[in-house]
């Protein structure tokens, strides 16, 4: 029986991506400034898990909607209000961001929580959330991508060469400024759910672009006297099918998230949309063409090839 196989990108795919590379590195560095300029002087429009705010644990007189409840909370214009049922179906948890004017309005706005829940609600617990908490989560989410960061660097300077590894960062350090850059440019509340999305970026950027550069690994080896921009160019038409196929399959679920997952998914999905977005293209775009610029030591690879299949013999 023959196999079906889809190819959305057909064998005999000839891109010059590299020629492209002066376009798609101004773009990346308007990208980049654009980013950095906005946290700059606009900052991040942080949300409860960062600025502090109030929690109130409470029964429900009967199973609540929490759809339902967490629109009409919206509709009070406190802020970012967060809801989720634990424990019984009864109960659940509400975070309200703290507001800035005076003390006055906190209580008022615990006041407006209270009207809009109704009667006969059981307060568990009504207590406040200090900016402390956030200033943790800020230090140890930059420390987690860090982290991250350094690893993938150690990996990659093992695997391949350090010029494979120095590239891969500076493409992952455009993508994670990037997604920061769209919590700050658009109105966009960064919370734990950001640092998350961030993360899965940079995996999903960096796996894409071992792929490539396997592959590029693969032809320095079997040609030998081809031009690099040349090898970089083949290599990426090679696998970009692959690349392709993996995006689209990846953003029709985070899409079908993003529009019938609700609001809360939604929120969570829409960074990852763009991250997917921004990681292909560092992957096809920046760290690849960044190769011609490192000095990469092609003689080095061969002479590896040959010493480990000695070794094996």
């Amino acid at each position: 029986m023959r196999r079906f196989r889809l190819h959305l990108v057909p064998y005999n795919t000839n891109i010059n991506f590299v020629g492209m590379r002066f376009i798609t590195f101004t773009i990346a560095s308007i990208v980049i400034i654009a980013s950095v300029l906005s946290m700059s002087f606009k900052g991040l429009n942080y949300g409860i898990d960062f600025k502090g705010g109030y929690i109130f644990e409470v029964r429900m007189p009967e199973v609540p909607n929490i759809s339902e409840l967490r629109d009409k909370l919206s509709s009070l214009h406190l802020g970012e209000v967060a809801l989720q049922q634990f424990g019984a179906d009864k109960d659940i948890l509400i975070k309200v961001e703290k507001q800035e004017n005076e003390e006055t309005s906190q209580e008022v706005a615990i006041r407006k929580v209270k009207e809009t829940l109704g009667a006969n609600v059981d307060y568990r617990k009504v207590e406040t959330v200090g900016p402390k908490v956030g200033s943790e989560l800020v230090k140890n989410g930059v420390k987690a991508v860090g982290f991250a960061l350094i690893a993938m660097l150690i990996y990659i300077a093992v695997r391949f060469e350090w010029q494979f590894a120095a590239c891969a960062i500076m493409a992952l350090t455009h993508d994670c400024v990037a997604i920061l850059g769209l919590f700050s440019i658009f109105p966009l509340e960064f919370n734990e759910t950001a640092i998350i999305a961030t993360l899965i970026t940079a995996g999903y950027s960096i796996n894409d672009t071992i792929v490539i550069f396997d592959r590029i690994r693969e032809n320095i080896k079997k040609y030998k006297k081809m031009a690099l921009s040349e090898l970089i160019n083949k290599s990426l038409n090679e696998t970009l099918s692959r690349t392709t196929l993996t995006a689209t399959t990846t953003l029709l679920a985070l899409l079908a998230l993003y529009f019938f997952g609700g609001k809360v998914i939604s929120t969570f999905s829409l960074p990852i949309i763009v991250g997917i977005l921004v990681g292909s293209f560092s992957s096809i775009f920046l760290a690849s063409p960044l190769l011609l610029y490192l000095n990469l030591k092609r003689i080095d690879l061969a002479k590896e090839d040959k010493i480990s299949q000695e070794a094996t013999v």
